[in-house]
């Protein structure tokens, strides 16, 4: 027998910690911070359910912040075995946890200057220090490698389209001639992604854990390019800045490569691009040498000696002089600034200045979690608080979903009906509540298996 504990990514999107446990191996799938509400990030600081010094290894399916921003906790907390994932993967963790680490600590300094936190001293959730430790224990292997993790377990990561790196986990219990199968997609890729593989499909799955961000909604059947070149062509119309909040890994690049290809083919005019967040510059980096584990089309124009990631007036601001600049610049222009949800990072002090300005524009590119800036901004409210102060929303803002990472139902659907036989059971997370019983309805419905949204911390017993 073996047993799946659900540590996190229930009732809400981020978190995703999953326990697997058999033959004396505990196993966590996925190492997420929470994010979004209040409520939420204060789950980072509680106990964590499982003592890390128990676990054997974590499996990480990619490297957004809410499926690996919470190792180097971890690894503060006792963890320390091996972290496995995908090599490209292990290349954007360092970068993320390294600048979260620095992050945590220059909140802590600050808030222990101005003397605003209710801790005395202010305690950053992870260090610099923390961070470089756990990377050290990470073991990357390549797509489809087997990885045994005792005589009877094997795993093997699997293309899941979804960022650069992401995989489904695939775990394989076999005892004589029985195998049996659990897979764990993390995040569920779209197909004909601008940049990204097709998600690969998984067979003979005895049980699947699939993620539900997109579980009750359809992306845009409209082009997103079209709606991109109306965005700017309208943001020039009006004389403004646009300013799009993306995220630093994944996003950030694939719209650089969509903005380049709009320019080349006259759709767009060159315009001045300024892409303000270092994590996004180091991403950068990790792309254009992993152009391998990118899609044909982006191959091919390397091949032809494109530099896909550069649009012409482009502009990389790494230092905080670099940032400030941006400040002085006219109409028209973009600016691209993390985060995607507006909690944090550089594009808080863009939109203080640009956002009550009826003639820019906020553009969004991204799923907006419950109780954040992004989502408050789509919701329709009149002001948003940055940094104490509430700040007018004059400017248009756009939400265009045509370049999320995340599969809608319908592609969620049509990946199931690639199985060649029903799980088992299938185990609904990472998705916002309606969305998540959206989804396991669709399922139920459509196929008539049988699905389970789990609780926080509910567990279960597995037949492997």
């Amino acid at each position: 027998m073996a047993k799946i504990s659900f540590f996190g990514a229930t009732g809400c999107v981020t978190g995703s910690r999953f326990l697997f446990e058999t033959d004396n191996l505990r196993i966590l799938v996925d190492c997420g911070l929470f994010q979004g509400s209040k409520e939420n990030r204060l789950r980072n600081w509680e106990k964590f359910p499982a003592p890390p010094s128990t676990i054997d290894r974590v499996l990480v399916t990619h490297a957004h912040t809410d499926h690996a921003g919470f190792l180097p906790r971890l690894g503060k907390q006792g963890f320390s075995g091996k972290v496995h994932c995908t090599r490209p993967t292990a290349d954007l963790c360092r970068i993320l946890l390294l600048d979260s680490a620095h992050i945590q600590e220059e909140d802590a300094r600050w808030a222990n200057k101005k003397g605003f936190s209710k801790h005395k001293p202010a305690l950053p959730l992870f260090t610099v220090s923390d961070a470089e430790k756990v990377l050290s224990q990470f073991d990357p292997v390549h797509y489809g490698e087997q990885l045994d993790l005792s005589d009877s377990i094997r795993v093997k990561f699997k293309d899941a389209g979804h960022l650069l790196g992401s995989a489904f986990i695939d775990i394989r219990k076999t005892d004589g001639k029985r195998r049996r199968k659990i897979v764990f997609c993390g995040d569920l890729g779209r197909p004909s992604s601008a940049l990204l593989r097709d998600p690969v499909q998984v067979y003979d799955i005895d049980y699947l854990v699939m993620e539900s961000t997109y579980g009750d909604r359809l992306h845009d059947d409209t082009s997103f390019r079209e709606d991109l070149i109306r965005v700017i062509k309208e943001s020039i119309e009006r004389e403004g800045v646009l300013m799009i909040p993306s995220f630093a890994v994944g996003r950030t690049q694939t719209l650089l490569y969509v903005l380049r290809g709009l320019e080349e083919a006259g759709s767009i005019p060159v315009l001045p691009i300024y892409v303000d967040s270092p994590m996004a510059l180091d991403a950068l980096a990790v792309y254009e040498k992993r152009i391998k584990d990118q899609n044909l089309a982006s191959r091919t124009l390397r091949i032809k000696g494109k530099d896909v990631f550069r649009p012409r007036n482009l502009h990389l601001c790494d230092t905080p002089n670099q940032s400030k600049t941006i400040s002085a610049v006219g109409s028209p222009a973009v600016i691209i600034a993390s985060n995607g949800m507006v909690t944090s990072g550089r594009i808080l002090h863009h939109l203080i200045q640009r956002l009550p300005d009826p003639k820019n524009t906020v553009l969004f590119v991204g799923y907006q979690a419950e109780g954040t800036r992004g989502r408050d901004m789509i919701d329709g409210k009149e002001s948003v608080k940055i940094h104490g102060r509430h700040v007018s929303i004059g400017a248009k803002i756009e939400n265009l979903t045509g370049l999320s990472g995340h599969a809608d139902y319908h592609e969620t659907l049509a990946w199931l009906m690639g199985l060649n036989r029903p799980p088992e059971k299938l185990f609904i997370v990472h998705g916002e509540p309606k969305a998540s019983e959206a989804l396991a309805t669709r399922i139920r419905e459509e196929f008539g298996w049988e699905v389970v949204v789990p609780a926080a911390e509910e567990e279960y017993e597995l037949d492997l």
